[in-house]
């Protein structure tokens, strides 16, 4: 099913944080509560940046796997556009 999504979180040392979940509303939640990653547990608070919802498991793991290899400078426009015309 088509019920992922991926997700960039800006942080508030303006790094980016890149994750995939079916709950965007309670990961962000436990995010800024410093219970779902220890990379953004000390950059608090976090904001969501831009989601990419209707995706499978597979392609949201997939897109996060691309996106963390992109520099900082592509990562919001690469996830807006699915990585159409992206190139590191």
């Amino acid at each position: 099913m088509k019920d992922w999504q991926v997700y960039l979180l800006k942080c508030a040392d303006n790094s980016l944080y890149c994750g995939v979940t079916k709950d965007i509303e309670n990961r962000l939640l436990k995010h800024n509560q410093g219970t779902a990653s220890k990379y953004t547990r000390s950059r608090l608070p976090v904001e969501l940046a831009v989601v990419k919802k209707g995706v499978t498991k597979k392609q949201a793991f997939q897109l996060e796997y691309q996106i963390k290899k992109l520099p900082a400078n592509k990562k919001i426009i690469a996830l807006k556009n699915g990585l159409k015309n992206v190139r590191s």
